[in-house]
């Protein structure tokens, strides 16, 4: 493709629908019998969303491949169970919720990062969060497969293009002076391998607390600091914004 940037400054693809070869790259995953695990919260008033979530990722994402859905709600019993493809799983994970929504970010990064040491870890190659608010209308297949991966922003492409994921004040943990991003990236859709996802929480969940305890609350939350770790630890794999697009626009 001529019309969109395909290709990071350090090297790294940006993957646009056109410019990979499913059938190639489902026979190359095929062959390495790898797992994936997806990671969605359905708290409070988002457990509406889980159906019309779970529906569509199990139909579009990794298709014929193993897929484990690990899906944290405080309303488990809400969770009607679903006829999942054969090759998939979901496991429900009940969790308590915040009474702050913005308190919610940190406490997902403490306990993904606590999940991933003792259990996903030991069951699936690659991980990837989405937000449950949202439902695929196409598939989503292993072009998405890298080490860390990041999808860039829909606004960043439009014309009424705001700075959403920028932090400039410079006593928060995730400030990156102004001109210096590579591009803005979305929380809600990123992933990689369970290391390399395991490295990102962890960093994400030390500086949302270190900012917790400066009184300190960064303008976009965990995306802020999501968005200062990936400048300065380059995704491998970009995906364009086709991937999450903000219905807003």
């Amino acid at each position: 493709r001529q019309d969109v940037l395909v290709l990071t400054p350090w090297l790294a693809p940006i993957v646009w629908e056109g410019t990979f070869s499913r059938d190639i790259l489902n026979a190359q995953y095929l062959q390495k019998n790898l797992v994936t695990g997806v990671v969605a919260f359905a708290v409070e008033k988002y457990v509406q969303f889980t159906e019309g979530f779970m529906r569509s990722a199990n139909k579009y994402f990794l298709a014929g491949h193993h897929v484990n859905f690990y899906l944290f709600t405080d309303c488990p019993e809400k969770i009607s169970r679903l006829q999942m493809a054969p090759e998939n799983d979901l496991f429900v994970i009940p969790v308590q919720n915040d009474p702050r929504w913005q308190d919610t970010p940190r406490s997902r990064m403490a306990m993904l990062s606590s999940y991933i040491h003792r259990q996903f870890q030991h069951e699936v190659d690659y991980l990837y969060c989405l937000d449950i608010d949202v439902q695929l209308l196409a598939h989503i297949g292993v072009e998405i497969i890298d080490t860390l991966v990041a999808t860039i922003s829909s606004w960043q492409v439009t014309p009424q293009h705001e700075d959403r994921a920028s932090e400039t004040r410079p006593g928060s943990q995730p400030a990156i002076p102004k001109g210096q991003g590579d591009f803005h990236y979305t929380a809600s859709f990123y992933g990689g391998s369970v290391a390399e996802v395991y490295k990102l929480i962890q960093a994400c969940s030390e500086g949302l607390m270190e900012d917790r305890e400066n009184g300190i609350e960064a303008q976009w939350h965990h995306e802020s600091h999501l968005n200062r770790y990936l400048q300065h630890h380059k995704p491998t794999r970009l995906l364009s914004p086709e991937y999450y697009w903000d219905t807003e626009l």
